[in-house]
C-alpha cells in the first residue's frame, strides 16, 4: 500500500495544477483561524470579538471547524477527478498496467491517496481546533478537552467518502469537468427525489429515506451547528433543541457508500478497454 501511495504522490507533485490545489484545500480550512480573532468595531461604542462569544469553547468547537472545514473538500476533490482525468488523456493508466501495475493496484493507489490526504486534513483541523480551543476555552478539563471528538471521525470519513464519489465519477466519465458535473446532477437529483418522495408520503418518511442518499447521507454526518450555537445563547428556546451528535447509523452509511463507490470504480477499469 505504502508503494502505491508513494507513487501516486510522485504523479501528483510532478503537477504544478495540483499541487497548487492540495496546498489550497489544505489552507482554506484554517479560515476558521483567522474567524476566531476577527473583531468588529461598532462605531466606537463596542468591540464585538468573536473568539469571545463562546463559540470556540470545548467541547463545541470540534463541531464548529469540522463543519466549516468541510465546506472547502471541493478543491481537492478537483484533484482527485484530474488524477483520473489525467491517467486517460495522458494514456499513463495504460503505461502502468503494462508495466505491470494491476487493475486492482491502480484503484488502490488512487483510493490510498484519498485516505492519506483525509487523514492530513483532519490532523491538521485537530490540531488548529486544539489550539483554539486552549486559547478561548473557558473550560480546560480534560474530559471536557476530548469530548465530542468523535467528530474529527466524521470529517475524516465525510473527506474519504466524498473523494470515493468524485474517484467513481473520474473512472465513469474519464474527464475532470464532466464529473464534477456529475457531482452537481446527483445533488439534483437527490433534492428531486426528496420533493416527489414527500409529495407521495409525507416530510416524516421522504427524511428518513433521505439519510440513505450518498450526498444527503455524508452531510448529517456533521449537521449544521447553527441552533447549537443558539442553544448556548438562549438555553431555555426549545425550538432550537436537535439532534446533532455523530451516530454510529450514519457512519455505517457512509462507509457502505464509500466501499460502493471504490468497487463500482474497480469494476469501470476491470471491464474497460483500454
Amino acid at each position: 500500500m505504502l508503494r502505491l501511495l508513494k507513487l501516486e504522490l510522485q504523479k501528483l507533485l510532478l503537477s504544478r495544477t495540483s499541487k497548487i490545489l492540495i496546498f489550497v484545500s489544505f489552507i482554506l480550512p484554517f479560515t476558521v483561524l483567522i474567524l476566531s480573532s476577527i473583531k468588529i468595531d461598532f462605531f466606537g461604542y463596542f468591540t464585538l470579538e468573536l473568539g469571545e462569544l463562546g463559540i470556540f469553547n470545548f467541547p463545541i468547537i470540534w463541531h464548529i471547524t469540522t463543519f466549516f472545514a468541510s465546506q472547502f473538500k471541493f478543491f481537492f476533490a478537483i484533484v482527485v477527478v484530474s488524477m483520473i482525468g489525467n491517467e486517460y488523456s495522458n494514456k499513463t493508466i495504460k503505461q502502468n498496467l503494462i508495466d505491470g501495475l494491476s487493475k486492482k493496484e491502480f484503484i488502490l493507489s488512487k483510493f490510498s491517496t484519498i485516505v492519506f490526504f483525509s487523514l492530513v486534513a483532519t490532523i491538521l483541523i485537530g490540531v488548529a481546533s486544539l489550539l483554539i480551543g486552549l486559547y478561548y476555552s473557558s473550560y480546560t478539563e480534560v474530559g471536557i478537552i476530548f469530548r465530542e471528538t468523535e467528530f474529527l471521525l466524521a470529517y475524516f470519513l465525510k473527506l474519504v467518502a466524498f473523494f470515493s464519489l468524485c474517484l467513481f465519477f473520474g473512472m465513469l466519465v474519464k474527464r475532470s469537468a464532466f464529473a464534477l458535473a456529475f457531482l452537481f446532477i446527483l445533488y439534483i437529483l437527490e433534492w428531486i427525489t426528496f420533493g416527489l418522495i414527500t409529495w407521495q408520503t409525507n416530510v416524516d418518511t421522504a427524511s428518513n429515506i433521505q439519510r440513505f442518499f450518498p450526498l444527503h447521507s455524508m452531510y448529517k454526518l456533521i449537521d449544521q451547528p447553527f441552533q447549537r450555537i443558539m442553544l448556548t445563547k438562549f438555553p431555555d428556546k426549545a425550538e432550537f433543541f436537535y439532534d446533532y451528535g455523530v451516530h454510529w447509523y450514519e457512519i455505517l452509511i457512509v462507509l457502505t457508500w464509500t466501499a460502493v463507490f471504490v468497487f463500482l470504480s474497480y469494476k469501470l477499469l476491470k471491464k474497460r478497454d483500454l
